[in-house]
């Protein structure tokens, strides 16, 4: 078998080499001549795959290594018989440590004080859960809106849309959804905008089409949103510079790349092309990742900014947006491609899961234990 994969997904060719030749390339350069004479292809979100892309090829497996798949023309791989599997949950964890870090830049940085916040967590999967997690450790206080989800669980947890609107921070984790029942495209406007208090956060590590990109300029120019946390743009990779220079945190698209997520997808798409082979899966992916930068931290919990010290000793949230922003200065025809070299070149990050945090305040600091194992981190017992 022939497999085509993109060249940014990890230990492609480790994983799959057993089922066949594997040849990686950028995720752009999936083109229609490329795949004419593919068996399997493996992408990510840039590529799109469709009748454009797959007409006329003999492409019987599809797999992206994303949670989302807007990108996929899901029900042309169907009627093509085509087999199809996402990573759904793989980069979960890793875009909810992007929140937690963005929060606690903004309140070591800004003074902007997290406890007892209300934050609105727009769309409760598997990244919202994960959020809902983190941010009640840091003493917030959740506001749950997901309607698709609320008709599927018949238990009070989620709240009306008019909570939402009372809320300190606005999070987004919904999929990209142009139509059905609820969708999502463009659903943050400035009739959205308009409804909520003023001076309020507002994080979008969804994709960037679920918010309007004048209705986000406009709020921060009218001092509805006060903080901006930004990951994900419309027209990636060519990303609106007035935008960028409004953002408070701004980022290209690499709230999920941790390579312990990015891994992850990899290792479920082995597994699904596993399954529809008829095979029993042999890789292991645990065997090839590196070990953490950071094994252990060493903190007392008396410090006034320990925990922050923590959380950016793992993921210094701040360099990402650093990087970013350097597009400022490069010419027009060049920032699409520098937009994309960054998330290429990412560095090695991995989950708070690998770093054991070991605490000069007693046994008896419960608190500072429990919202340490919260987020993620073990906990160095004496």
């Amino acid at each position: 078998m022939l497999i085509l994969a993109d060249e940014n997904i990890p230990y492609v060719k480790e994983a799959f080499s057993e089922f066949g030749e594997v040849n990686t390339i950028s995720g752009r350069e999936i083109t229609p001549e490329k795949v004419k004479g593919v068996d399997i292809l493996l992408v990510r979100s840039i590529t799109k795959v469709n009748k454009d892309l797959l007409e006329g090829s003999k492409v019987r497996f599809v797999g992206t290594a994303t949670i989302g798949f807007d990108h996929i023309d899901v029900d042309y791989l169907h009627k093509k018989g085509i087999e199809f599997a996402s990573a759904p949950g793989s980069n979960a964890n890793s875009v909810a440590e992007y929140v937690v870090s963005a929060l606690l830049y903004l309140e070591k940085h800004h003074s902007y004080i997290l406890r007892h916040r209300k934050i609105g967590i727009l769309g409760v999967g598997n990244v919202g859960s994960r959020v809902l997690k983190k941010i009640s450790a840091l003493g917030m206080i959740p506001i749950l809106y997901d309607p698709p989800l609320a008709e599927k669980i018949d238990k009070p947890l989620f709240d009306p849309i008019e909570k939402i609107y009372d809320c300190d921070i606005i999070t987004l984790h919904v999929p990209l959804e142009k139509a059905g029942k609820y969708p999502t495209y463009h659903m943050i406007t400035s009739e959205f905008f308009n409804k909520l208090k003023r001076e309020v956060v507002f994080i979008n590590t969804s994709r960037g089409a679920v918010a309007e990109t004048e209705s986000i300029i406009k709020a921060i120019k009218d001092h509805i949103v006060k903080f901006t946390i930004l990951d994900v743009w419309e027209n990636e990779p060519n990303i609106n510079l007035e935008l960028l220079k409004l953002a408070t945190i701004a980022t290209p698209h690499i709230a999920g790349y941790s390579f312990d997520g990015k891994v992850n997808g990899t290792y479920q798409l082995y597994c699904a092309l596993c399954k529809y082979l008829g095979k029993t899966p042999t890789w292991d992916f645990k065997a090839c990742l590196p070990p953490p930068e950071v094994k252990l931290i060493e903190v007392d919990t008396k410090e006034k900014h320990w925990l922050h010290n923590v959380v950016h000793k793992i993921y210094p949230i701040h360099h990402d947006d650093q990087r970013l922003k350097e597009i400022i200065n490069k010419p027009e025809g060049e920032r699409g491609k520098f937009f994309d070299s960054l998330r290429k070149n990412y560095p090695v990050r991995r989950e708070f899961h690998n770093t054991y945090v070991k605490l000069y305040t007693g046994e008896a600091d419960f608190e500072s234990k429990n919202i340490l194992e919260s987020l993620g981190f073990n906990i160095e017992r004496n």
